[in-house]
């Protein structure tokens, strides 16, 4: 069988951050609020782990220039710009960069001045995804969050200025829905504001309660109040209705933009194609196999020292991750060729309830209801699997 093409996608993984937010659960290293890249608190923490990224940079595999970059974390904009700009020369000596290729930086307000990002720019950087949160100070203490309104205000007129200069080809803006004691006027003066930035992508994110965070301890004792399923159908419908009002398209169950301006680079992981993927804790699956760092410094630095080979025994991602990352895109999913009656059997409840809808030979989950209440129906994805994988292993045991 003939290798599968390689990726020309790479996501890179910053993990330094001011300190973790009550929802995190990625693998950061928090370094207080005074860290900076290039100098004073974290800066030698900084240094050391961009070398050894830049280590893991040029001992991968060539392949083909790469038409998307992604830069997370954490919080990449600790960084200063020219260590940006050393990864992004690094990725060009490696792989090269295909002209127009998408350049995105996560970058927090409260991290960045106006000179920093045009700075940025310069070096390469041409989408910006801004981690705003809420415009509700009372909210984002709420969450954990380092910044306040005034510093999103600020962050997002100097992207804006940036845009209308062209130095910045797009940007989104990131806030996140259904937060403890969150009520429908209240969100829809959050999408007011969200509107009025003008940004052209923006992600609006359900939260997560994960196991072992801030929130998951409030949780537990019983006082985190997250709204019922009836207002999360009710905020999902408001802001895709306002969204779609102001110009803005879904094009996946967390992401919304204005013509042009979809992220290039999540589509690669939700259309099941490949990626390079560096850093701690960063997933990579260049072959369709997917191979996971240590989540640890030291970890990862054991790791790179004797890193496991990337498997090229399967060609594309297993099924169930194509129709878990396929369901969240508007399009949906085509089971045409499949053998899963089992699975179309498990989902007729969320048909019945208007969640999943078939359309033209595609299963789709309709909006709102089925994309505000999708994890049910992509656990049925999960368990129908999980069958099909004991069936197989009770057929090569009676072999």
């Amino acid at each position: 069988m003939p290798y599968p093409t390689p990726p020309r996608s790479v996501y890179l993984h910053i993990p330094f951050c001011h300190r973790r937010c009550y929802y995190c659960d990625f693998a950061v290293v928090p370094l207080g609020d005074q860290a900076r890249g290039e100098q004073g608190p974290g800066s030698r923490s900084i240094r050391e782990y961009l070398s050894l990224l830049h280590r893991e940079i040029a001992s991968a595999p060539s392949g083909p220039p790469l038409s998307t970059v992604y830069i997370g974390g954490g919080t990449p904009s600790l960084l200063c710009p020219d260590q940006i700009g050393a990864l992004l020369d690094a990725l060009a000596d490696k792989f090269g960069l295909q002209p127009g290729a998408e350049i995105t930086l996560e970058m927090d307000p409260a991290t960045f001045n106006s000179s920093q990002l045009s700075s940025v720019l310069a070096h390469g950087v041409n989408r910006i995804s801004l981690g705003g949160q809420s415009f509700d100070d009372a909210v984002l203490e709420q969450l954990g969050r380092r910044h306040r309104w005034s510093d999103l205000q600020a962050a997002i007129d100097w992207l804006m200025q940036a845009w209308r200069d062209g130095a910045l080809r797009s940007w989104s803006l990131d806030l996140i829905q259904n937060l403890p004691g969150q009520a429908l006027a209240g969100w829809d003066a959050q999408l007011d504001q969200a509107i009025a930035s003008q940004a052209p992508h923006l992600s609006i994110y359900d939260l997560s309660v994960e196991p072992g965070t801030v929130f998951d301890r409030q949780r537990s004792l019983g006082v985190l109040k997250l709204p019922e399923d009836d207002l999360a159908v009710a905020l999902m419908e408001r802001t895709t209705q306002r969204l779609a009002d102001a110009g803005l398209s879904r094009y996946e169950i967390s992401n919304y933009a204005s013509p042009g301006h979809a992220s290039r680079h999540n589509r690669v992981y939700w259309s099941g194609a490949g990626w390079w993927g560096f850093g701690m804790g960063a997933t990579s699956a260049p072959w369709g196999v997917r191979l996971v760092r240590p989540r640890t410094r030291a970890a990862y630095a054991a790791w790179l020292d004797n890193p496991p080979e990337e498997s090229i025994a399967e060609v594309g991602l297993p099924l169930d991750d194509q129709l878990l990352v396929g369901l969240r895109r508007r399009e949906g999913v085509n089971l045409q060729g499949l053998d899963a009656d089992a699975l179309v059997r498990r989902w007729q409840p969320f048909v019945e309830r208007g969640w999943l809808k078939q359309k033209a030979g595609r299963w789709c989950l309709t909006d709102p209801e089925g994309m505000a209440l999708s994890n049910q129906v992509l656990i049925e994805v999960i368990l129908w699997w999980e069958e099909v994988l004991e069936d197989q292993s009770h057929s090569h045991q009676s072999i």
